[in-house]
């Protein structure tokens, strides 16, 4: 007999409908599974006969032989385990209804017969609502990240046993209750205690900073070891604009494949990635030897990728960003395929200005010779480098100004100035799939940032004194359209001109 029964899969962020059949018929004891499985999906033998078995139903002692269609798509992970149990059920007629035609199965299976979470449920999820589905039995431990998508009806299982008494009648499951989307209030649980209010001194990068959050725009702080560039890029995160549910369900979707959603079930919280300068190529881009997981650049999607001591990252690893930084998406082709992931960050990134840290330093002597300088910057290629739209040179902090008691302006204050300019941003791109000043295009800063003549001129001085290209020109642009939303006018003036050429005073021709 054959039985038929619905599950999803994903391909990146991409969901797309898998089919499990089951034929089950006499000869001699076989279990054969194609379809493009790969060994989870091959191991889910084992899996089923002993969830089948300690649930208190029989494997079929028979030839049988499940597909898994589309045939030419490959299969990945554990999370068909439920959808073959029900499909051997129905085709031993162990399990006789008809209601399994409007469900889509999802979840992994225990040797006890528990239902275990799988990765990857809510994009699932809403690629099966999108496709005309809309009932769904998954684990319990993926419930909440159904509680936020409208349009379904989720019942969440504890075992095989739970979810057969539902079909057949018998006990029937409770659906998961939809939940409103909020943001935590606590800003020290929030962000752990880094607020700018706790920078001491430098005005012109906390500006920078926040001109930076502002229109979403990449920066990098140039300095001697501390002075205070890792303090305030921690502080980053305290001065994010609001998420919307729609960003939030983005970002969530990402963190759901990689398996790091907490136990929300929605991210709440703009991310904050921090890797190592060790990191690999691979773990920033992502990838891996069992399927394309995201990388550090996709997981700060929708927030923030810092990088330390930017100098002491790898080369190839470095300029693995130049792509992302420029599309705002990643596209990580393996042999065992190619799989796009979105990459719309902020990066923020900090170094010294040499191996020893203290050239440019006031009251400093650098040790370190010419050549050692140069090698030690040309880490940093001129390409990524223009990529930076705020480039910040911070310099040590006065004894004075580490013990005055005066007040440091919070990070919430600045927060509200962020979101008054994100709000003015969101009003003037209705209707685009852009957000931020950092997103336009050349069509969108001609429509958007009209230059007066004296601007250009401005703009045209400094393009040909500093050897300019022209996406630095096109970015400078950008920060000075930003910087006018800060300061609610609705022309680029040239004051406004002159405060974004001021942060590019870091030439890569000067190291």
């Amino acid at each position: 007999m054959i039985a038929t029964i619905h599950s999803f899969s994903l391909n990146g962020l991409d969901g797309f409908p898998v089919t499990v059949e089951a034929d089950v018929n006499k000869g001699l004891p076989s279990y054969e599974l194609v379809g493009l499985p790969d060994a989870a999906v091959k191991e889910s033998k084992e899996r089923v006969r002993s969830a089948l078995k300690n649930s208190g139903f029989s494997f079929p002692v028979h030839k049988i032989t499940v597909n898994l269609a589309p045939a030419d798509l490959k299969k990945e992970g554990a999370g068909f385990d439920l959808a073959v149990a029900l499909c051997l059920l129905k085709a031993s007629d162990q399990l006789v209804t008809n209601l399994t035609d409007g469900y889509v199965f999802l979840g992994e299976l225990g040797l006890n017969g528990d239902l275990r979470p799988v990765n990857g449920m809510l994009p699932m999820l809403i690629a099966a609502r999108d496709r005309g589905f809309c009932q769904f039995i998954l684990p319990k431990d993926n419930a909440k990240e159904a509680q936020y998508i409208e349009g379904v009806c989720a019942y969440a299982a504890q075992n095989l046993k739970e979810v057969v008494n539902h079909l057949s009648g018998e006990a029937l499951l409770s659906p998961v209750q939809t939940q409103s989307f909020c943001i935590e209030v606590d800003q020290n649980s929030r962000f752990g205690g880094h607020d700018l209010r706790f920078v001491k001194g430098q005005p012109l990068a906390k500006r920078a900073l926040e001109v930076a959050v502002s229109g979403g725009h990449n920066i990098l702080f140039v300095g001697p070891p501390g002075t205070g560039k890792t303090m305030l890029a921690r502080s980053v995160p305290s001065i994010m604009p609001d998420l919307s549910f729609d960003e939030a369900l983005e970002i969530t979707k990402v963190h759901s494949v990689a398996g790091t959603l907490g136990e929300k079930g929605i991210v709440t919280e703009r991310p904050f990635r921090t890797p190592h300068h060790t990191a690999t190529t691979v773990a920033m881009c992502g990838g891996g030897t069992h399927g394309i997981r995201p990388g550090e650049i996709s997981l700060a999607n929708g927030g923030v990728l810092f990088l330390d001591e930017l100098p002491e990252y790898k080369r190839s690893t470095l300029e693995s960003l130049r792509q992302p930084l420029e599309d705002g998406v990643i596209t990580v082709s393996r042999s065992t395929g190619s799989v796009s992931y979105p990459a719309d960050f902020m990066l923020c990134a900090g170094m010294n200005p040499c191996p020893c840290g203290n050239y440019g330093a006031e009251g400093k002597r650098c040790t370190c010779t010419t050549a050692q300088i140069r090698r030690y910057r040309d880490k940093i290629s001129g390409p990524l480098l223009d990529r930076i739209d705020l480039q910040v040179e911070v310099d040590n902090v006065r004894y004075d100004e580490l013990t005055s008691n005066r007040e440091e302006e919070p990070s919430e204050k600045v927060r509200q100035r962020v979101n008054r300019a994100r709000k003015i941003q969101l009003q003037r791109f209705e209707g685009l799939p852009i957000r931020t000043n950092s997103q336009m295009g050349e069509a969108e800063l001609r429509a958007f940032c009209a230059l007066s003549e004296e601007c250009d001129g401005v703009l045209r001085r400094a393009f040909e004194q500093f050897h300019l290209s022209a996406r630095a020109r096109s970015r400078i642009i950008k920060v000075a359209r930003t910087v006018a939303d800060l300061d609610c006018s609705e022309e680029i003036k040239p004051k406004h001109v002159y405060e974004a050429l001021s942060y590019r005073t870091y030439d890569k021709s000067d190291m």
